[in-house]
């Protein structure tokens, strides 16, 4: 494989060139990394918000039939929609038979497993932007392992042709470990409280919900 050194001196370096001569295990990692990222970061930005996570339009739709009520369209609003308040209160409308504490108990663990549906890709893009400087630094030293073996090899009189594939490998791996790890922490830090005041919304809103759901003995009183 050419160097950099070995390129023609009148054609300038550029990023891909770099690329070409670093390209090992180390760079696909980041690579796959990076792609894997990206698709993270998209499904966030598209799911992260208040109308998906604790929409208000639901939450008054099934106060309105509590009040009125209705149960048989609360039912079919919990049926039609995937909101946590639906999820929470439908999770609580099963268990109304058990009392009260069972079905704020129900609605509380299915409010959690439908929160943890936008916290588990935050999680994972954390974890690729804490791993990518960590694979970069493997591969800076690994670079560093090939220009001092290049300069082993030539008796310790090694010139920069020898040594510039060793270190742009390992300068280049450390840029690709800082360009996937930024995004991810940047995103992770700015969409992880986002994500917090929207599901503690919908969680205050499955609440008052639960509390209006009549249990199944007040119900047959009716």
């Amino acid at each position: 494989m050419p160097t950099l050194a070995q390129a023609n001196p009148q054609t300038p370096a550029n990023a891909w060139t770099l690329f070409v001569d670093s390209f090992d295990v180390f760079s696909v990692a980041l690579i796959l990394g990076s792609l894997v990222a990206m698709t993270l970061i998209v499904r966030i930005m598209i799911d992260a918000r208040r109308s998906v996570i604790a929409p208000e339009s639901t939450y008054q739709n099934l106060r309105e039939h509590l009040m009125q009520g209705n149960l048989g369209r609360f039912e079919k609003g919990l049926a039609e929609d995937s909101a946590v308040v639906s999820v929470a209160a439908n999770a609580a409308y099963r268990a109304r038979d058990k009392g009260k504490d069972a079905m704020r108990d129900a609605a509380e663990l299915a409010a959690s497993n439908a929160c943890a549906r936008w916290v588990r890709p935050l999680d994972m893009l954390r974890i690729i932007g804490e791993l990518g400087p960590l694979v970069g630094l493997a591969g800076t030293v690994w670079g560093m392992i090939l220009a001092f073996v290049r300069l082993g090899q030539a008796g310790g009189s090694a010139g920069p042709t020898d040594l510039s594939l060793g270190i742009s490998k390992a300068l280049f791996h450390t840029m690709l470990g800082l360009v996937l790890a930024v995004p991810c922490l940047l995103v992770y830090g700015l969409y992880r409280s986002i994500v917090e005041k929207y599901c503690n919304a919908a969680m205050a809103q499955a609440g008052e919900i639960v509390d209006m759901i009549p249990v199944k003995d007040e119900d047959k009183n009716r």
